[in-house]
């Protein structure tokens, strides 16, 4: 049973609601006490010989964050900036000490580096943005700097990582779910409380075009009255293109417009996904949502395989990244891959003189 399952069963009893609230608490004293021991300088942070931007949230999953940094590295290539991303890792089978660096024409296992950090450096093939994955992420970013001269350093989820000082911190707001319920973890979403975007330079509304006009205008007026000055900009999650999984090769988004497929997901908002291909105009006959990060087994390709009717069936990248090798031999037929990139609707202007100043920085000091 997924953890959002199994937390509905909690909420609807008493003592499980109690369980939950007493759990945040616990949660929440954790979160300030860590705060204030960065705070007084208890615990140290760590500057590089580079800017670090980080781009990161206020809550668990949603939000986007991987076109978000595929954005933000092109962004910056595209100006001739020496630009590295550094990662955690979710989830990856390497020792907590070791930096698993990923590069042009270097090859790697997912399982070595985690899902989303192969993810990025498949989307980036060709671009020299290397990823360095390992959960210190000053020791990985130290080894951007010194082995392949970056100058600009992408903090991949980091909002909550305190040890990494940072120049400029980039929220990401949900448009469709911006605070999580209002609740830290478990009993909501939230990783930390709303009064941490007193922290954040800039906030990148997503999903804007998934809520009413006067939804995504509140959301915006109440984030300036609590941020003001700060720019807020507001983007979407666009279908780029189609990848054919059994013959490598890029397709046109629309290539499945028209017709019905099934859509197989375990990523933290798989109704976005599903959104984005009847957007497209394909007519999905089967759902099949697995808990974020999954890692897919033959039993269960063989599962849709036998349900799918013949149809196409389509998988996001960081899905596909977990399929099993043997994943050619179980699904016959058309598999695609729905390759998504981020938008920016209102403050494009924003994001790159935002990229641009800090790299301009970064290489005159």
């Amino acid at each position: 049973m997924s953890w959002s399952k199994r937390r509905e069963r909690l909420r609807g009893s008493l003592a499980g609601r109690a369980a939950l609230g007493a759990a945040s608490l616990a949660y929440g004293a954790g979160v300030l006490a860590r705060r204030a021991l960065y705070g007084v300088g208890a615990l140290k942070r760590r500057r590089l010989d580079a800017r670090v931007v980080c781009i990161g949230n206020l809550t668990a999953g949603g939000t986007g964050k991987t076109p978000a940094v595929l954005l933000a590295a092109e962004t910056l290539r595209q100006r001739g900036h020496e630009v590295a991303i550094l990662s955690r890792g979710y989830g990856r089978r390497a020792s907590k000490k070791e930096v698993t660096v990923l590069i042009d024409g270097r090859h790697a296992d997912w399982r070595a580096c985690g899902d989303e950090p192969w993810m990025i450096h498949q989307s980036l093939q060709g671009l020299g943005v290397p990823v360095l994955v390992c959960p210190d992420r000053a020791k990985a970013g130290g080894l951007a700097v010194e082995a392949y001269g970056s100058k600009v350093l992408i903090l991949d989820d980091g909002f909550q990582h305190w040890r990494l000082h940072r120049d400029l911190d980039i929220v990401l707001i949900s448009a469709r779910d911006p605070f999580g319920g209002g609740r830290l973890l478990p009993a909501g979403d939230l990783r930390e409380p709303i009064s941490a975007l007193r922290r954040a330079h800039m906030i990148v509304i997503t999903h804007a075009d998934r809520v009413p006009a006067e939804e995504l205008a509140a959301l915006r007026a109440r984030l300036e009255s609590m941020r003001p000055g700060v720019p807020i900009l507001e983007s979407a999650h666009r279908a780029d293109h189609l990848l054919d999984a059994r013959a490598d090769r890029r397709l046109p988004a629309e290539h499945l417009s028209g017709r019905a497929a099934v859509a197989l997901s375990a990523i933290g908002d798989p109704l976005q996904f599903e959104a984005s291909l009847e957007g497209l105009g394909v007519k999905l006959a089967q759902r099949w949502r697995y808990p974020d990060h999954h890692a897919f087994s033959e039993r269960e390709l063989r599962s849709a395989e036998s349900l799918r009717g013949g149809l196409p069936l389509v998988t996001t990248m960081k899905d596909f990244v977990r399929f099993p090798d043997s994943w050619e031999s179980v699904l016959t037929g058309e598999v695609y891959v729905l390759g998504v990139k981020l938008d920016i609707l209102r403050g494009r202007n924003a994001w790159i003189d935002g990229l641009d100043r800090l790299a301009r920085e970064a290489a005159s000091a």
